[in-house]
């Protein structure tokens, strides 16, 4: 069962990975789309607003960090302010000054979808759920902390390049609240550094100096503005040694990437994870899917395929001039059968399955109607299958007296023979309480097929599958040749290759196989044009 024939890979099959892992692909756009598109959905936008902030280093006392924070570098600067920034003196002062322990997840509902909105209910229900045993002052203590986690995720300070500058940004749901905690931060901010400066002045020249009073004046003025409200540039500037330069103005729009760009990047992202998973797929699965797949890792040449049975196809077919689709592929099939029939001087063929749910049953009895009606051949189908048989069933004939009944004796050869047509007879399974390999290896078994010779031009013989099976091992060297039946995508070659082990070697006058449930995923169209 060796092939050494290199197989050359062309587009064809490629668009075949493609068509015939189309639901993976599918799938994953649908799934990623989707996922992406709720995401949207149950995101609030978001605005953002910065106010641009001047470090001077200049201080009403010298103090050392001062002087060194006056020659260090641009990103050590930036990390100290940026931590300055987030520190709790700051942002406590911010969220006191504002109220923002105060706002509750339904102020978000004003911004956002419907579906967020519920969300939204949900999580108040929760929180609420978690806070109601607790004290008054317990309750402010957990949302004033919340709301300081909160602010401190939102604020963003970087630095600008070749400059001692650098920008305090804020996110929030509400465009004008963005503005406004931005503005009341870097407020806060400043006076934080006013408090620092302050406390040393007091310390150097006590509480009556005049430098102290205007600090002391400056920090109070601050403290007015920490409602908001708009503030005079000039007082802005003021003595600390960082400054406010530009005041955070409310954002026009959200930000981040609009909607519509963002979908339309995960539909191109969809379809090439769906493309990759349809490849990983199909490079990962072990099942015989193609006549290239079987002569591949079988070594076996491949007799024809037969095509999927739609909901509209009988399972016998009566097969006239003008077949089609199904019915078209056995024509196909029985006449390359035919013909290897004819060329190897064969007269008897054992037909077997690998796997134990695929039923062979229906191609030797399709096939044997076709040969018998359409190319006159006198033909004889036995059902040799008697664990599971199921010709009787396809043909509508009762299972006894059978073949069991010939070869235990008790009937000859004509009175077990059912004549279906002109040129087809069959003769069913029969029952029995013997061991089948017992009865297979029975001289009567050799007799009958030796018999059916003299009388037939074509015996096809049904076996049971192959894999653990030792009766179809037996009946294989009874005959001329043997068929292998194997549904796409249910067999992994490594399974055929150990029923193949299990049949003692008797593979050898094997004549092809027929690949069964054929599915073309190409459409004609394509399939005619790659």
């Amino acid at each position: 069962m060796d092939n050494n024939q290199t197989q050359e890979t062309s587009l064809r099959d490629y668009v075949r990975v493609l068509f015939r892992h189309k639901s993976v692909i599918i799938t994953t756009m649908i799934t990623v789309c989707a996922t992406v598109f709720i995401g949207l959905i149950l995101k609030t936008p978001v605005y953002e607003s910065s106010v641009k902030m001047l470090i001077t280093a200049e201080k009403q006392v010298e103090a050392t960090y001062y002087k060194e924070m006056y020659g260090a570098r641009d990103v050590q600067q930036t990390l100290t302010q940026s931590e300055i920034v987030k520190s709790e003196p700051v942002l406590g002062r911010v969220v006191r000054s504002l109220n923002l322990h105060k706002r509750t997840l339904a102020d978000e509902k004003k911004f956002s979808s419907f579906l967020k909105g519920k969300l939204l209910d949900y999580q108040t229900r929760i929180q609420d759920e978690k806070l109601k045993n607790l004290t008054a002052g317990q309750k402010e203590a957990i949302l004033f902390r919340q709301a300081m986690l909160a602010l401190k995720e939102n604020i963003r300070v970087e630095p600008i390049r070749d400059t001692n500058m650098f920008t305090i940004s804020i996110r929030d749901y509400n465009p004008i609240g963005a503005a406004v905690i931005a503005n009341v931060v870097s407020r806060s901010y400043v006076m934080f550094d006013l408090e620092q400066q302050l406390a040393e002045l007091k310390l150097k020249y006590g509480k009556k100096h005049p430098t102290v009073n205007l600090l002391d004046a400056s920090i109070t003025k601050l403290r007015e503005t920490l409602s908001g409200n708009p503030m005079d540039d000039v007082e802005a500037i003021g003595p600390a040694s960082v400054k406010i330069m530009e005041q955070a103005s409310v954002a026009l729009e959200p930000t981040g990437t609009s909607k519509v760009l963002t979908l339309i990047v995960a539909f191109i992202m969809s379809i090439f994870l769906g493309v990759m998973l349809a490849f990983v797929f199909e490079y990962s699965d072990q099942t015989l899917r193609s006549p290239g797949d079987i002569e591949k890792n079988l070594g076996f040449s491949v007799i024809g395929s037969i095509a999927k049975k739609s909901l509209f196809d009988k399972t016998l077919i009566e097969f006239d001039k003008n077949l089609t689709g199904y019915g078209k592929s056995y024509q196909i099939v029985s006449d390359q059968l035919y013909m290897l029939i004819k060329n190897k001087g064969l007269k008897s063929l054992l037909i077997a399955s690998t796997l134990k749910e695929e039923n062979n049953a229906v191609v030797i009895a399709n096939l044997g109607s076709y040969m018998a009606k359409m190319l006159k051949c006198k033909l004889l189908i036995i059902d040799a299958n008697l664990k599971s048989p199921s010709i009787n069933r396809l043909f509508n004939l009762a299972a006894e007296p059978g073949l069991t009944g010939f070869l235990d004796g008790i009937v000859s050869l004509p009175e077990i023979t059912n004549k279906i047509a002109e040129n087809l007879s069959v003769i069913t399974s029969g029952k029995t309480a013997n061991n089948s390999m017992i009865m297979m290896e029975s001289p009567r078994m050799k007799q009958i097929l030796e018999e059916a010779r003299k009388q037939y031009d074509i015996i096809l013989v049904n076996a049971a599958h192959m894999n653990g099976q030792k009766d179809t091992a037996i009946l294989s060297a009874l005959v001329d040749g043997i068929v292998l039946v194997v549904d796409e995508g249910k067999a992994r070659h490594q399974v055929v290759k150990n029923a193949a082990m299990n049949m003692n070697g008797k593979l050898e006058n094997t004549i092809g196989v027929i690949l069964n449930e054929r599915k073309l995923p190409i459409p004609r169209f394509v399939y005619d044009n790659v």
